[in-house]
């Protein structure tokens, strides 16, 4: 007689019974939907993730190539910086300028106050 409940206990389900949803009505799934719902839950979850990990990284190539730019920049502007504060240079802006300043010729000594 045990034999007998447990055969009836022990469906085949078909895939009628799952389209049609009748599936859901068993005891058996019945008991498995929360655990069903949670493993939907972990699945939009590392779907969500998967997303803004990926949102991320390509944030992170764009301020990659952004930060070479500005490096190529940078040393483009400090190479024109010291080509114009070579004192030849300077020289020259000052007597275009008409300033009527001079280069000096003695080079600099120290005071000692006593």
């Amino acid at each position: 007689m045990a034999e007998n409940v447990i055969k009836k206990d022990k469906k085949n389900y078909k895939a009628v019974d799952f389209l049609g949803g009748r599936i859901f009505t068993d005891e058996r799934v019945s008991k498995q939907l929360p655990f069903i719902v949670f493993l939907a839950f972990l699945g939009l979850l590392a779907i969500t993730n998967r997303n803004w990990s990926e949102k991320t990284i390509r944030k992170m190539e764009v301020l990659k190539d952004s930060v070479i730019e500005l490096k190529s920049r940078s040393i483009t502007y400090s190479a024109r910086l010291m080509d114009a504060s070579r004192p030849s240079e300077v020289f020259d802006r000052v007597k275009k300028a008409g300033l009527g300043l001079e280069e000096q010729v003695d080079p600099p000594r120290r005071i000692v106050v006593r």
